[in-house]
């Protein structure tokens, strides 16, 4: 497992109902690539105590430390995302944590099913501007070594969107310090948490 380093502290109430009405449910985060999943999600986890997992590098461990981009060409995309949707249903069923999924995850009807069923779901909504900026210097990204990387970014979000918008919380992924994501995140969670637990039982005691 990818696991960051907790460091002893206190949680704040937000951060201790969130974690209480989660149980062993996943945050996980969806979204297209550069849209921050794997930066706020670390931030995320560590503000809840909570473990983060990435994918990603949960997939390439289980290919003996093969990249991305090397499954893709050794492979092929049908491969990969089998081998996807394997690994974030072992990851969700390894109790609370954060999760950064790959962006073409979520396009999974069965993977969109499990995290329903046990999680609760973040879509990171970046612009089709911000990802460029964010990802065009990068060669680990199979899906946009095209001869027109922007053309990719807007067909790819055109197609995806659909299914991220089925998320249970959405959060604009913008050009803001990484903390304020987060601090949004929190909000959001507690939110949608609290409005879903079972009320108190009031003590009948005459």
């Amino acid at each position: 497992m990818t696991e960051i380093a907790l460091q002893p502290g206190h949680r704040g109430i937000e951060e201790s109902e969130i974690v209480a009405d989660l149980g062993a449910r996943a945050i996980v985060l969806v979204g297209m690539m550069g849209a921050g999943k794997s930066t706020v999600g670390r931030r995320l986890a560590a503000r809840l105590h909570l473990p983060f997992r990435d994918a990603d590098i949960e997939i390439e461990a289980a290919h003996a430390g093969m990249t991305i981009p090397e499954i893709f060409a050794t492979h092929g995309e049908p491969y990969f995302r089998d081998g996807e949707a394997r690994v974030i249903a072992r990851l969700l069923s390894g109790g609370a944590s954060v999760l950064a999924t790959g962006g073409g995850a979520f396009q999974r009807e069965e993977t969109r099913q499990r995290v329903h069923d046990g999680a609760v779901s973040i879509w990171l909504n970046a612009d089709a501007d911000t990802i460029l900026r964010r990802v065009k210097r990068r060669s680990d990204r199979p899906l946009l070594q095209t001869a027109d990387p922007a053309a990719t970014i807007e067909r790819l979000i055109a197609e995806r969107s659909p299914n991220y918008q089925l998320a249970d919380i959405t959060i604009a992924s913008r050009e803001v310090p990484h903390e304020k994501i987060v601090e949004e995140c929190v909000a959001a969670l507690h939110g949608r948490l609290r409005a879903a637990a079972p009320p108190l039982q009031q003590d009948q005691t005459p």
